[in-house]
């Protein structure tokens, strides 16, 4: 439904993820960080220090790092109800060593790689003010009806890492504007910093 497709648009448009960025108070980089609000860690990697990525869950949302999100290869997934295992209405969070030598460069690598799979795919993307490292979301609005919002983060050239969060929506979904909000509440306020202690032992996956 274009109508619908239209509001995922407006949603995330620049004029209206301000209002996401002052709802949540978000801390500077490596400061400020609640240790129970840690969501993924990673062990110190050659020259890439070891990193640890908190936020607090929206109401409804349950975290897991280590049973699921591991299951399907990923750092961290944040998913409301019982895990079906399908993408949609699930956010995940992915954390990677930088390669690419700009935030801008990938999200155009993430476009080359989306636009290879679906030609017909539309694109928008735009900045997110995010307090403490820059981010830029994209929107994908597919042609097999299935839309994608990811955000690129990059926490600094010392942390040597860059991290994404993104969520998939059947075109149509009625809940999406609520979904949308909560990933953008997610996404500012994410904070990176630098983490000695050890990854997060294996749990069983608790609501918040």
């Amino acid at each position: 439904m274009r109508g619908c497709r239209a509001l995922l648009l407006l949603a995330l448009g620049a004029s209206g993820v301000s209002a996401w960025a002052g709802e949540v108070p978000v801390a500077n980089a490596g400061q400020g960080t609640n240790q129970h609000d840690v969501l993924a860690r990673g062990a110190r990697d050659g020259k890439v220090p070891a990193w640890a990525i908190a936020v607090a869950t929206p109401a409804g949302w349950t975290r897991d790092c280590c049973t699921y999100a591991r299951a399907i290869g990923v750092d961290a997934v944040l998913y409301q109800g019982e895990w079906t295992g399908k993408p949609q209405r699930v956010m995940v969070l992915n954390v990677w060593p930088s390669k690419l030598p700009t935030l801008q460069a990938e999200l155009d690598a993430d476009r080359k790689h989306y636009l290879q799979r679906d030609p017909a795919a539309k694109i928008r993307s735009f900045p997110v003010p995010h307090a403490a490292m820059p981010c830029r979301a994209t929107v994908y609005e597919g042609s097999d009806h299935v839309d994608d919002v990811v955000a690129f983060c990059d926490p600094g050239k010392a942390s040597g890492v860059r991290l994404s969060w993104s969520m998939s929506f059947d075109d149509g979904d009625p809940r999406q504007r609520a979904l949308l909000d909560d990933f953008m509440r997610v996404v500012v306020a994410s904070r990176y910093r630098h983490d000695a202690a050890p990854p997060l032992a294996k749990p069983s996956a608790v609501a918040r």
